[in-house]
């Protein structure tokens, strides 16, 4: 297949360094093509799938590029100035590490891994390859949420005293019949309520010290699936706000984030049924229609930035510290609904 990637001296001069790139996995992974390819100096060159049929249909969508079904061949490629690691779960420590050795840039879809003893050898692999690296918690950049961080930051809601946000997936059938249930672990909070802690740090400016969680598998009872499909965690943040965050992964609801952040002066409530912000205690008020945009976002928009960083443009919207701090709450939470205590946080350092 022929090579369409602008890699010649023309095209350089045209616009600077020029980054090629490669994809692992093909699933949301797909969606990272648009969002390298925003981007005037990177093009994605690779792409890969362990599902040979899945590959094909993608190189049909996005001709022009190298179709490979081994992993290795995109670790391997010294052309690749990035790899993306979009994978299986199970197959995210391993490749990262791989890739950052090989001395590529990387970008990895939630969760980075899934274990603490991952997340230190990723840190040390990291810190040996002087690379760039980050993950796709994306609801960051939704502007609803930046929006709200602003008004946060401002003193609009006085002292904050309670948030809580729950990351409702409303997707049972990918638990129950895809490639989660087949995985010898899989986890909801680091699959989808890492979105959630994420975010509330993201929007709070405020770290949490500890945690204590509950879980347990009541909606995928008498299926495959064999691990909690709920969890729920009180959240004890740095100043004394309290935070709450389920992983509602057999809800009988469409997909959505369900975010509530208390004030002394203001509430801002997000539900499927609207969204509003409170400045009033009066009984008949109905508070104001919040109108910025959710999610507005599309799955690699992250990646411009990304770009960017790796041309020592930008610094990262979401830094490998912020990765590791989120990645660090996650695992408190999974520790404390298996051993049933509160667990403090230990950052990975």
């Amino acid at each position: 297949m022929k090579d369409t990637s602008l890699s010649n001296s023309s095209a350089e001069e045209a616009v600077g360094p020029f980054l090629k790139a490669g994809i692992i996995g093909l699933g949301v992974g797909e969606r990272h093509i648009a969002g390298y390819e925003a981007h005037p100096q990177c093009r994605v060159t690779v792409l890969c799938d362990l599902n040979e049929e899945a590959l094909r249909s993608c190189g049909k969508r996005h001709p022009g590029r190298r179709l490979t079904t081994r992993p290795e061949d995109v670790l391997d490629d010294p052309s690749l100035d990035i790899i993306s690691v979009a994978g299986y779960d199970d197959s995210h420590a391993a490749q990262v590490i791989a890739a950052l050795e090989r001395g590529k840039h990387v970008f990895v879809e939630k969760p980075l891994c899934l274990s603490r003893e991952e997340a230190d050898s990723i840190r040390k692999a990291w810190k040996r390859s002087g690379k760039r690296f980050s993950s796709n918690l994306i609801l960051r950049l939704s502007p609803r949420f930046q929006a709200l961080r602003e008004r946060i930051a401002s003193g609009l809601f006085g002292n904050l005293y309670y948030v809580e946000g729950d990351y409702n997936y409303g997707r049972i059938w990918k638990i129950t019949e895809g490639w989660r249930g087949r995985l010898p672990f899989y986890s909801v909070v680091y699959g989808g309520g890492v979105h959630i802690v994420d975010l509330l740090v993201f929007l709070t400016g405020r770290k949490i010290r500890s945690v204590v969680a509950r879980g347990n598998k009541i909606c995928t009872a008498n299926t495959r699936f064999r691990y909690n499909d709920f969890n729920v965690a009180l959240l004890d943040f740095e100043d004394g706000m309290i935070g709450k965050v389920s992983s509602n992964f057999g809800c009988v609801l469409p997909h959505f984030h369900q975010i509530q952040i208390y004030g002394t002066k203001r509430t801002f409530l997000q539900t499927a049924a609207g969204t509003r912000e409170y400045d009033s205690r009066e009984p008949n008020d109905s508070g104001h229609e919040v109108s910025e945009a959710y999610p507005g976002i599309e799955k690699g928009d992250l990646l411009y930035n990304f770009v960017e960083a790796v041309l020592n443009r930008a610094p990262l919207l979401i830094s490998e510290e912020e990765v590791f701090d989120a990645m660090a709450v996650c695992f408190a939470i999974e520790e404390s609904a298996r051993e049933g205590k509160a667990v403090e946080i230990s950052a990975i350092r």
